[in-house]
């Protein structure tokens, strides 16, 4: 789950980093009210995306009349897809220098990492690019903690005009932060050093963990839903779980991890998935909708089922993804993989109505699925 920059920086602020005074706007005339109680200030759009600044969507402002006229302007402006619907209204910061600080899932060691960087205000993808060398890390063993002496080391040696442990204190802070509030990313961008010595967090992007949310729920209210696509939102009406990827290849099977594992392998065999769409429980019994659901997304070439049956029983499923094709009729080739608990009686149903055999295993429907997807493409 996503969280703007106005319900993210009181996560910084609990922890005890310092954040500028602020306050959020629906209106110009809010925004215009909280400039005069600000003064000298930063107009700045609240949408759950990047690049704000170069889409004009943070201005600065001297004025309680010049926070209007900006607000006029961001609000309504559509940033990364989300159309703006609020400002915050920041007070203007004394900028020394600009840097990066984050914390973040690391898939390589399993756990946390710890990152700064001197070049504040870039995009990490751009800082580690350009410049890699400048980019510190440190990877946290959940069990101990980050430590201040490990946020010393990690920015020893740097030439911070004096803020190495007005910094590496923040940094303990951020970690403390990330740990409490279940994150899986937590990033300031940048954290700022003041002309009088002060180490504030001019920006904040904060995600939660979903598994954290039902753990959070004072702070989960606050966040961002994903934006959903057109059939993302037909799928949750049906309450199916359904996720649009950019792919050609549509997937369905039963169970999240199955139908993860369904993906990989795909992907394995040269193919790209169409969605995550998961028809186990008791999701075989909106076998139309989700039908109609995946093969609603434009330019799908193949469709892949991979049922195993555990709890649930193959043949049960079957009948209920049987029961919808006569209506759907779908008309790219598709591939069967059946196995486990009622798999007999599942592929005796699909020979007599679809006079089909599936085939040996997921490996071989899968790799099938993406070479008919790519001979489509061809």
């Amino acid at each position: 789950m996503n969280f703007e920059e106005y319900a993210a920086k009181p996560v910084l602020a609990a922890s005890g980093i310092s954040v500028p005074k602020s306050a959020l706007a629906h209106t110009p005339d809010e925004a215009a009210s909280a400039a005069a109680d600000i003064g000298g200030c930063v107009v700045k759009a609240q949408v759950p995306t990047g690049k704000r600044g170069k889409a004009g969507g943070i201005q600065l402002a001297d004025s309680a009349d010049e926070a209007r006229t900006h607000a006029e302007n961001i609000i309504g402006m559509e940033i990364g897809g989300h159309v703006v619907e609020k400002v915050l209204v920041e007070a203007k910061s004394d900028i020394a220098r600009e840097f990066y600080a984050a914390i973040l899932n690391d898939p390589d060691t399993k756990g946390p990492v710890v990152m700064f960087s001197t070049e504040g205000g870039m995009d990490i993808e751009e800082i580690a690019a350009e410049t890699p060398e400048k980019l510190r890390k440190a990877s946290v063993d959940v069990r101990h903690g980050f430590s201040l002496d490990a946020a010393r080391a990690l920015v020893d040696g740097l030439e911070l005009d004096g803020a190495n442990e007005g910094i590496a204190d923040t940094l303990v802070k951020l970690y403390d932060a990330y740990a409490t509030n279940d994150a899986e990313l937590l990033e300031i961008n940048p954290l700022i050093l003041t002309r009088a010595g002060d180490v504030v967090a001019l920006d904040c992007k904060f995600v939660m963990d979903d598994s954290g949310i039902k753990r959070q729920q004072d702070l989960a209210p606050k966040g961002t839903p994903d934006k959903l696509t057109e059939l993302e939102k037909v799928g949750e009406g049906h309450g199916i779980k359904y996720i649009e990827l950019e792919g050609d290849v549509i997937v369905l099977a039963n169970g999240a991890g199955l139908t993860m594992t369904t993906m990989d392998v795909v992907r394995h065999y040269g193919g790209q998935p169409a969605n995550f769409c998961e028809i186990g429980g008791e999701a075989y019994t909106k076998g139309k909708a989700a039908l109609e659901m995946v093969l609603g997304k434009p330019g799908v070439k193949s469709l892949v089922v991979n049922f195993c049956g555990a709890f649930a029983r193959c043949d049960v499923m079957m009948g209920g993804l049987l029961e919808a094709w006569d209506e759907v009729k779908p008309e790219i080739p598709v591939f069967f993989s059946i196995a486990g608990t009622g798999d007999l009686e599942a592929i005796a149903m699909l020979k007599e109505k679809l006079d089909m055999d599936p085939l040996p295993n997921m490996d071989a429907a899968c790799k099938a699925a993406a070479e008919a997807a790519n001979a489509g493409a061809a």
